[in-house]
């Protein structure tokens, strides 16, 4: 299984970015996007279950972002919209390829990318 992550960049607050994440190999049950801040523990921003399509957001980001998927592609797409200089961190998309467990723990995901950065700041 391999993921790959791209979209980070240098935003200015307010301003919006969209994240990629391609992947390819075994089917999985979940894609997630974490954020880890310097000096954090990776935190859960969104996920998406792959078959249905339903989507769950911690309460910081919901309204803002939103994660959509192209199952042909196999590819889950984070649009970032107003962003705020607390929503700087490397971002890091996982799958879970496994039904059990919560969608919201990192430990959760066997897979990950490779992490792209977002920097909110003026």
């Amino acid at each position: 299984v391999q993921l790959q992550a791209s979209g980070g960049g240098l935003v200015l607050p307010g301003g919006s970015l969209r994240l990629s994440c391609a992947a390819s190999g075994r089917a999985f049950t979940h894609m997630a996007w974490f954020r880890q801040a310097p000096g954090n523990e990776r935190d859960f921003i969104t996920a998406i279950r792959w078959t249905t399509g339903s989507t769950y957001y911690t309460d910081s980001v919901r309204g803002r972002f939103t994660i959509s998927r192209d199952n042909a592609k196999k590819t889950a797409y984070l649009q970032m919209n107003s962003l705020k200089p607390e929503d700087t961190g490397v971002y890091y998309c996982a799958i879970k390829t496994y039904s059990s467990g919560d969608y919201y723990l990192p430990s959760n995901y066997n897979y990950w990318g490779q992490g792209t950065l977002v920097t909110v700041s003026s």
